[in-house]
C-alpha cells in the first residue's frame, strides 16, 4: 500500500525542483549559434549574472556542474605551488580544496567542524601570523549543503581586510546565489562561483564565474591557465569562444527564463520567502527533536542556512529507512546524510522554486515517516510551521 503516484518531489539539495515554465523554455529547436539572438542571449545572461552576483567584475559561463567552476576559478588564479587556506565548515570547501590540491597547489585547511560555521576570528587569527603572505587565496563556501552550514561570507570578508592581508578572497555560492543576499564588492570577494542547478531552478550542466579586476590582474601570470577554463581565451572577440566551442543553447534558455522569474518575483521578496520558509522547516525539527533522536546538525540557530536543513537522528534508529518510506509511500525524496553525515541522518533541501505547499507537503510526509516507523519524536512539527506561517505572512 502506497500514497504516492504522478510526479515525485524532489526535497533534495540539488538537483532542485524545475518550473514547468523553465522546462518549456528548453522545448524548441536548435538555435543558429552565430546568430544575433545568439549573441544578444549570451550578453544579457553575463548581464544579469553580474547582477545576481552584485559585482561589477567580469562574469564567464562554463558547460560544467559545480565541481567543474571550482577547477575554472582556480585555474585562473593560481600558479603550482601557491598556498591556499581553506576554511572549513562541512563537505564543500574541503572538496574545493582537494580539487587544488590535486592541480598542484599547497593546501592549508583552517580546522572547522560539521556542527558550526567558520569563526571569522580565527581567519584573522591565522592571516595575521602568516605575515610573509605565503597564502595566495582562501576558499569558504557560503552554504555547505553537507552540513547545513551558513558562514557569514561578509564578516569574514571584515576579517580578511582587518589582518590587512592581501590574498584572494573566494566564495562557492553554489547554494546561496538567488536565495540569500550575496554581495561580491561590497563583501570584498575577489571571485565567486556557482552553478544552475539549485537557486537558479536550471537543469544541472552550468557553471558560473565571477571575478574581479585584482583576481584578472593575478590571472595574467597564473600558470595553471588551460584553454578550456582561460578567462582571457572566453574574452575573445568570436562569440563561441564566451563556451570554448558550441554553447548550450538550450540550458541558456532555461537559465534566461529562470532569471526573468527570479527577476519578475524581485530578488529581495525571494530571499523573504527562503527565510521564511526555511524557518518554517526549522520550527517542525525543533519540535521533532523533543522526543531527543532528532536533532539540527548545526548547533547554533544564527548559523544554519536559508537553504537546507541537516538532521541528526540518534539512538540507533536507521535514516536509511525514513528516505526509503518517504519515497517509496509517499514520493518526497530527501536528502540523505553525505560526508560526516553518512547514515546519521538527512537533510531537507528548501530552495529554488519552493512555496509553503511544496515544504508543509514535505514536512508533513517526513512526520507520517516518523509515525510509521515508530521513531521517538516530538508531535506537531508540521502544525508548528504552519503556525509560523501564519503569524508572519500577513493577509
Amino acid at each position: 500500500m502506497t500514497v504516492r503516484a504522478g510526479r515525485e518531489f524532489l526535497a533534495i539539495p540539488g538537483p532542485t525542483n524545475m518550473p514547468d515554465e523553465v522546462l518549456r523554455a528548453m522545448h524548441r529547436p536548435a538555435l543558429d549559434i552565430y546568430s544575433d539572438e545568439m549573441v544578444e542571449l549570451t550578453d544579457s545572461l553575463l548581464c544579469d549574472l553580474g547582477e545576481l552576483f552584485a559585482t561589477k567584475g567580469r562574469c564567464y559561463i562554463h558547460i560544467a556542474n559545480g565541481h567543474g567552476a571550482w577547477e575554472g576559478v582556480l585555474s585562473n588564479v593560481l600558479s603550482r605551488g601557491d598556498k591556499v587556506l581553506v576554511l572549513e565548515s562541512g563537505r564543500f570547501a574541503i572538496g574545493w580544496g582537494d580539487t587544488a590540491a590535486a592541480m598542484g597547489a599547497e593546501v592549508e585547511v583552517l580546522k572547522g567542524d560539521w556542527r558550526r560555521a567558520v569563526r571569522p576570528a580565527e581567519v584573522e587569527a591565522r592571516l595575521r601570523q602568516d605575515r610573509n603572505h605565503e597564502i595566495k587565496a582562501i576558499l569558504a563556501v557560503q552554504v555547505d549543503t553537507a552540513s547545513g552550514a551558513f558562514n557569514d561570507i561578509e564578516a569574514i570578508g571584515k576579517a580578511i581586510r582587518a589582518a590587512g592581508h592581501p590574498a584572494l578572497f573566494m566564495v562557492d555560492a553554489v547554494a546561496s546565489l538567488g536565495c540569500m543576499p550575496f554581495e561580491m564588492d561590497a563583501w570584498g570577494i575577489d571571485v565567486a562561483m556557482s552553478g544552475s542547478q539549485k537557486g537558479l531552478m536550471t537543469p544541472p550542466g552550468l557553471g558560473f564565474v565571477a571575478a574581479n579586476d585584482r583576481a584578472r590582474e593575478v590571472h595574467k601570470t597564473a600558470d595553471l591557465r588551460t584553454p578550456y577554463w582561460d578567462w582571457t581565451e572566453r574574452e575573445g572577440l568570436e562569440h563561441y569562444r564566451k563556451y570554448a566551442g558550441t554553447a548550450p543553447v538550450h540550458l541558456l534558455f532555461a537559465l534566461r527564463q529562470a532569471i526573468d522569474m527570479l527577476f519578475d518575483e524581485k530578488l529581495e521578496n525571494a530571499f523573504l520567502r527562503h527565510r521564511l520558509l526555511a524557518e518554517a522547516v526549522r520550527r517542525a525539527v525543533a519540535v521533532w527533536g523533543e522526543g531527543q533522536v532528532l536533532g539540527f546538525n548545526i548547533t547554533e540557530p544564527s548559523e544554519r542556512s536559508n537553504t537546507v536543513t541537516a538532521v541528526v537522528m540518534n539512538g540507533g534508529h536507521d535514516p536509511g529507512a525514513l528516505h526509503r518510506y518517504c519515497k517509496e509511500k509517499c514520493g518526497v525524496v530527501l536528502g540523505t546524510g553525505i560526508g560526516e553525515l553518512q547514515g546519521q541522518g538527512f537533510r531537507i533541501a528548501h530552495m529554488g522554486h519552493i512555496n509553503a505547499p511544496m515544504i508543509l507537503g514535505t514536512l508533513g510526509v517526513i512526520e507520517v515517516g516518523l509515525g510509521a516507523l515508530d521513531i521517538p519524536h516530538g508531535g506537531g512539527g508540521t502544525r508548528a510551521a504552519i503556525d509560523w506561517l501564519a503569524e508572519t505572512v500577513s493577509a
